[in-house]
């Protein structure tokens, strides 16, 4: 079922009401604005990658993948019941963790005909009791019934490998650099700074130079 918070991305896409959820030859299009497509994707970018690549043939994509920054939680007594309860969650979400599902992306970005909005974003979820338990509230019972769009925060579109380098804001890096200057620079733990470090040089953001030890060197590509 569709969330609020697709439909509410869409709203904000579409130049034309009616130009949302278009079929076009095999495939369902969330959004047409002018002569560009646009596919909305909370979900893992892995599962719109086939259908990107085979939409670039021919089309201008725009692909708008949103990551949560904060999520205020709302409990309700039962699947569309009364709220019982707000509160926000301990947990904060960071750009950066785009490159969770970057990593399955590095065949399709870059592309000339594809642009690649991030989107920070605010966002309301609204959960019930399952199975019928209604006087315990436990994470095992919680079903998520929408998620609703509270702010987009920050906004960026990415377009060429170097964009990536100044998504991240990696400035004082020094050249070459290797994953454990990448992750203080960036204040991540290491495997994501691989993680990252993977994404950069597959997308051709940055090229490997050489090792220190058994650590590998990059340069970033737009530098050399």
């Amino acid at each position: 079922m569709e969330t609020s918070l697709h439909r509410q991305l869409k709203e904000i896409y579409a130049d034309d009401p009616s130009q949302t959820e278009i079929t076009l030859g095999d495939y369902r299009i969330d959004v047409i604005s002018g002569e560009e497509l646009v596919e909305i994707q909370h979900g893992s970018l892995a599962a719109i990658r086939d259908k990107v690549r085979d939409l670039l043939d021919h089309h201008r994509v725009r692909v708008v993948k949103p990551v949560i920054r904060r999520k205020h939680l709302v409990k309700q007594s039962s699947r569309a019941g009364s709220i019982e309860h707000r509160r926000l969650s301990p947990k904060r979400g960071s750009l950066l963790d785009v490159f969770d599902e970057l990593v399955h992306f590095t065949r399709v970005f870059p592309h000339d005909r594809l642009a690649l909005d991030v989107l920070l974003v605010d966002v309301e979820e609204w959960r019930y009791p399952g199975h019928g338990r209604r006087r315990r509230w436990r994470a095992s019972d919680q079903v998520v019934e929408d998620r609703r769009l509270v702010e987009v925060v920050e906004m960026h579109s990415l377009q060429r490998a170097v964009d990536l380098r100044h998504f991240v804001g990696a400035r004082r890096l020094p050249q070459p650099f290797d994953t454990r200057q990448l992750a203080t620079e960036l204040e991540v733990d290491r495997p994501s700074a691989q993680q990252i470090a993977y994404c950069f040089r597959e997308m051709g953001t940055t090229r490997q130079v050489g090792k220190r030890g058994n650590a590998l060197l990059y340069e970033f590509a737009d530098a050399a």
